[in-house]
């Protein structure tokens, strides 16, 4: 039987992006799992509510730790240099890690972890010097020491096998579980009187705000539609959790005179998201990397058309039924392509992203490398 502990230090609630709904989703699809497991659930004193809800499952455990996951040093430290002590002194020897952070060493722990991008290697100018130093040890120590990988896109495991050798029968590939609930929508009257909208005559995007998200180049794309009279709405609303771009953003927009056709919603909540997904013109996805990219499948799933660049493992994950940019910073490619889209959305396969499918793979993998 699978007996476990499940690292859960990393999550801050509402702060870190497309990872916390694929671990969600993922937990909320081992709820649907029939066969006996019990998996610990290793929480921070600032996200375990946000988790006590499994605990109806006496399937699940909380194991309470003093980490606060919003003090990302104090957590690392605690990871490198007391994460083993805590498990060996609670007789737990094994431990699945839902994204790249691990001890420095084994420690009589059997880990599996896995890994969503290797963003700090392709892109260093987008982080400072220290969370590049410790990305890259946490990846050296995954690929040398952790009994088994999962990357969620062919892309991502071809990455990491090239830049760190990893043998092929160490690294899974498992996509994203996604779930949609496309009766979960806010009445459009809401979104018009909120957002200033109309239906069909925005575009959207969801992102975190952070530079390899390329949002100023939809913010130019706006500029030159208003400025060209082009046949397009000049209406887009971004959706994200704060990153450090948010700032130059906002700045942009107001130097360019866009108050009224740029909004940052912020965060928002499911319905109001799946609204907007529901509604919007097109749903346009300009970032130039992603180990995955959830968002646009999402928008397909309430028929939305996608417009995109084709960069890492964009078009694979989106089975190639996008619409694509080749140069994610030219507006006027931009602009042609959003001029005529094309709809494809009837060839997806959709399965491929089933919660309980890949729930279940997930799962047999545990069973197999930590059972």
């Amino acid at each position: 039987m699978l007996v476990a502990a499940l690292d859960l230090l990393w999550l801050r609630p509402k702060k870190v992006g497309g990872t916390e709904f694929y671990i969600r989703n993922l937990l909320d699809g081992f709820l649907r799992i029939e066969e006996p497991f019990h998996l610990y659930l290793m929480v921070s004193k600032d996200n375990r509510e946000t988790f006590r809800h499994y605990t109806e499952d006496d399937r699940f455990e909380l194991l309470e730790t003093e980490v606060v996951s919003a003090n990302i040093a104090g957590r690392i430290l605690w990871n490198f240099f007391c994460q083993n002590r805590f498990l060996r002194k609670r007789g737990i020897r094994r431990c699945f890690i839902p994204v790249y952070c691990r001890p420095l060493f084994n420690g009589g722990i059997t880990y599996v972890n896995v890994i969503h991008d290797l963003q700090a290697a392709h892109y260093p100018e987008y982080h400072p010097f220290h969370e590049i130093a410790y990305s890259r040890l946490c990846w050296w120590l995954d690929a040398h020491l952790s009994r088994h990988l999962v990357a969620i896109s062919d892309w991502v495991r071809d990455d990491v096998r090239q830049k760190y050798h990893v043998k092929r029968e160490k690294i899974t590939t498992i996509y994203n579980p996604i779930t949609v609930d496309r009766e979960e929508v806010v009445p459009f009257e809401q979104l018009a009187e909120k957002y200033q909208v109309s239906e069909k005559a925005f575009y959207y995007t969801v992102a975190q705000l952070i530079p390899h998200k390329n949002l100023d180049t939809l913010i130019g794309v706006m500029e030159r539609i208003k400025n060209t009279g082009t046949n397009l709405p000049c209406r887009l609303l971004i959706s994200g959790v704060n990153g450090e771009s948010r700032e130059k953003l906002e700045s942009r927009i107001r130097e360019r005179g866009l108050e009224q056709e740029v909004t940052l919603t912020g965060f928002v909540e499911n319905a109001e998201r799946n609204a907007l997904y529901k509604y919007c013109r097109a749903f346009l996805f300009p970032s130039v990397f992603e180990g995955f990219g959830m968002p646009p499948i999402e928008a397909m799933l309430f028929g939305t058309v996608v417009i995109a660049t084709d960069r890492t493992c964009i078009s694979e994950v989106t089975q190639g039924k996008a619409n694509y940019v080749k140069n994610p910073h030219d507006l006027e490619e931009w602009i042609r392509v959003m001029q005529n889209p094309i709809d494809r959305i009837a060839e997806m396969d959709f399965e491929r992203y089933d919660q309980m499918k890949l729930s279940r793979k997930y799962f047999e993998l545990l069973r197999k490398y930590l059972a």
